[in-house]
């Protein structure tokens, strides 16, 4: 392209955690036109600062337009409006534990909404580039002998979300191999930070912490199981590597681990919050609502092959996005009207 033609790209999912800091930083770091695909009722706290010049018709503004995965009426809607070059497609029911109490729904929004999305911009939008969200969540329980997991490994997914990105992976290069498209597949591993849903974990204690630290809850933290090992990366860091993803020589039908350096239980993640506050008698309590069924458990990834792709690699210190998330919930408790669930 051009220097100035424009450029543009569509996000779906934009006001989740992962599609609100894309956004930011693509509006800090291209003058891309952008398309956000949201629901009637999607949330819009986490965009909230891009609204000056929403939908203005701006080149390199922000533009919002209605659209769901479970309907293709309006996604076929979405791509003849937006016209991407690039989609960035992160929608999606993420929530592994969810999944388990409503795993037709999982199924039905993850991998049909992904083929209706996929078959759309075949028809709509044959040349663009998009990059199919999967999970590191494919590869479930992976033996300690196969510890750092490579793209290579077997998918033994324990969740029915699991199950449901398994499908999108496959259906990311189903359709670049059949029909020519250029999608890029990541298998992205735990990322968090600042507006990090409060159903994960290391947000749910965040958010815990704050609220006990302002007297709403009593000093007690419930956590589900502390032993499973993840991989933390910082999720500003997973969108810089987005926008490399696409942007530096994408091969189409290309697949990639993704993640951070630094491995720990999820323990040590609740441990290293804590020190973060000044209350010091915090009483942790197991939660057997919190627990999976089955638990994915030994998340640590080999992500040699994007490395050596794109030359991304992690930035921002673990500390540093621990801090930033409890930050986050100390902000957010204290908003009149938030509700206190988990």
């Amino acid at each position: 392209m051009s220097a100035n033609e424009e450029v543009r790209v569509l996000i779906t999912g934009i006001t989740g955690m992962v599609g609100s800091h894309l956004l930011d930083y693509l509006s800090l770091n291209t003058n891309w036109s952008i398309y956000g695909m949201v629901r009637w009722r999607s949330p819009l706290d986490n965009i909230f600062t891009h609204f000056e010049n929403a939908n203005s018709g701006e080149k390199g503004s922000l533009n919002l337009v209605y659209g769901d995965l479970n309907d293709p009426i309006s996604l076929d809607h979405v791509l003849k409006v937006s016209r991407p070059d690039y989609i960035f497609h992160l929608a999606a029911q993420s929530f592994p534990m969810t999944s388990f109490s409503s795993p037709i729904d999982t199924l039905q929004t993850n991998i049909i909404g992904t083929a209706a999305l996929l078959e759309l911009a075949v028809k709509n939008v044959p040349k663009s580039i998009v990059h199919v969200c999967s999970s590191s969540e494919v590869f479930g329980r992976v033996p300690l002998d196969r510890i750092p997991i490579t793209e290579n490994e077997n998918f033994h997914p324990a969740s029915p979300y699991a199950i449901s990105k398994a499908g999108v992976d496959l259906l990311g290069r189903f359709y670049s191999e059949a029909y020519g498209l250029n999608t890029q597949t990541t298998r992205m591993f735990t990322h968090t930070g600042p507006r990090r849903g409060d159903v994960f974990a290391e947000s749910s204690f965040a958010k815990q912490i704050a609220l006990a630290e302002i007297g709403v809850i009593e000093p007690i933290i419930k956590v589900g199981n502390l032993e499973s090992l993840r991989t933390i990366a910082d999720v500003r860091d997973a969108v810089r590597a987005y926008f490399m993803l696409v942007t530096q020589n994408p091969i189409p039908g290309s697949f990639y681990n993704i993640g951070g350096n630094y491995t720990c239980r999820i323990g040590d993640i609740l441990d290293t919050l804590l020190t973060f506050s000044d209350i010091k008698d915090f009483k942790v309590v197991e939660d057997p609502d919190r627990l999976r069924p089955i638990d994915a458990d030994l998340q640590v990834p080999d992500i040699s092959k994007f490395t050596k792709h794109t030359s991304w690699k992690p930035e921002i210190p673990y500390s540093q996005t621990m801090q930033d998330l409890l930050e986050y919930w100390r902000v957010k408790v204290r908003i009149p009207g938030n509700s206190f669930v988990r």
